[in-house]
């Protein structure tokens, strides 16, 4: 493992001196030939990412309530500024791009901003496409994207720690998709306790997704997950079965485990995964071609015994559809105490192959480069 140096340097940001020195990168490490650097700073609570075709990288936020425009206006690879284009939302986590528009979902409802690039300084009134989404905070912020299909996939996560309320609304724990202009909505997947990270496969075009388990059941189980759900209609288990092998022990007397789809793979316990992507660029060795690397949010509640997980990238081999492999990529958030500085969300793969990573603690975004 390649221990990073740090980067010194001041950006200016927003109108706004940040010192690149502040962030820690020396505690980070990552495979030899790996590099990693501060890409934006000032990005408070940086959660999902969407990037334009003209290279407008979009970020969300979960408590800051606030959607960013990251602009890297000369291209040396390192954004110069960060503008506010909508503030004062309901946890508007998710944000994807499309014809245009940026499409942004809060709590209960997404938004549209029409012909945003041009107006990121006066960012035009949004245009509501579904406002009939649960109100229930509780893994009610959403990660949304566009599938190869076209349709906006929006998840609907679990109102609860455990519970079973699909009869109130059969969109919860559910992964929801529709229409670009809101039509023709539908349940794509069934039993997800709480998904805030999902691609498609590059070959196949296959729905690949991460999925947090349920707490209060122990420091060591069950791990979140890691799944595949190439058709419409698989139940992935919540709240009867977790880890595709065990049992709730309040709703597993009602639906066995082996009438679900069990998970592809069973990450740590309580490790918090969020975003995932499928490398798809030419910057990295050639091994990592296709591999599905995770944003690990860290955990919350272990106990001081067993000490935090999570904190760090991660990265699954496939084999088909069989995940052949599961190891850490970049580590170093959490520091040895088992106190943490930052905490990984998303990753997104740029143009030139190099990738990008949000930190909604430290309040910045990191770029991830190779010498091949």
């Amino acid at each position: 493992m390649l221990r990073i140096s740090l980067a010194l340097g001041l950006a200016v940001l927003g109108g706004n001196l940040a010192l690149a020195q502040e962030i820690p990168l020396d505690k980070l490490r990552l495979p030899d030939g790996f590099a990693i650097e501060v890409y934006a700073e000032n990005v408070p609570n940086a959660r999902s990412m969407a990037r334009s075709p003209n290279g407008t990288l979009f970020v969300s936020t979960r408590q800051a309530g606030n959607v960013y425009a990251v602009l890297d206006r000369d291209q040396d690879q390192k954004a110069d500024e960060v503008i506010t284009i909508a503030s004062g939302l309901n946890m508007p986590n998710g944000v994807a791009f499309r014809g245009g528009a940026l499409y942004v979902a809060e709590v209960n409802q997404v938004l549209r901003y029409d012909g945003i690039e041009s107006r990121l300084q006066n960012p035009p009134e949004p245009v509501v496409i579904d406002e009939e989404f649960p109100s229930e905070r509780a893994h009610g912020w959403k990660f949304i994207r566009f599938g190869p299909d076209g349709k906006l996939y929006v998840p609907v996560g679990a109102p609860c720690n455990i519970c079973d309320r699909t009869g109130e609304d059969i969109r919860f724990a559910t992964v929801t998709r529709m229409d670009p202009d809101g039509g023709n909505p539908e349940v794509y997947s069934h039993g997800v306790r709480n998904t805030v990270g999902f691609d498609w496969h590059p070959e196949t075009g296959e729905l690949w997704f991460t999925n947090n388990g349920r707490d209060r059941l122990g420091d060591d189980t069950p791990g979140d997950t890691l799944h595949h759900a190439p058709e419409l209609g698989l139940h992935f288990g919540y709240p009867f079965c977790h880890e595709g092998d065990i049992a709730d022990p309040e709703f597993g007397d009602r639906r066995g485990c082996d009438e679900f789809t069990p998970p592809a793979q069973v990450l740590g316990p309580h490790v918090g995964a969020l975003g995932m992507r499928f490398y798809t660029g030419d910057m990295f060795p050639a091994r990592y071609r296709n591999k599905i690397f995770i944003a690990e949010h860290g955990s919350w509640n272990r106990t001081p015994e067993a000490g935090h997980t999570g904190y760090r990238i991660t990265v699954a081999a496939l084999d088909g559809n069989t995940v052949t492999d599961y190891s850490v990529f970049a580590e170093g958030w959490l520091d040895p105490d088992n106190t943490s500085w930052g905490r990984p969300v998303d990753v997104e793969v740029l143009p030139d192959g190099s990738m990008l990573v949000t930190d909604d603690t430290a309040d910045v975004i990191y770029r991830i480069t190779s010498g091949g």
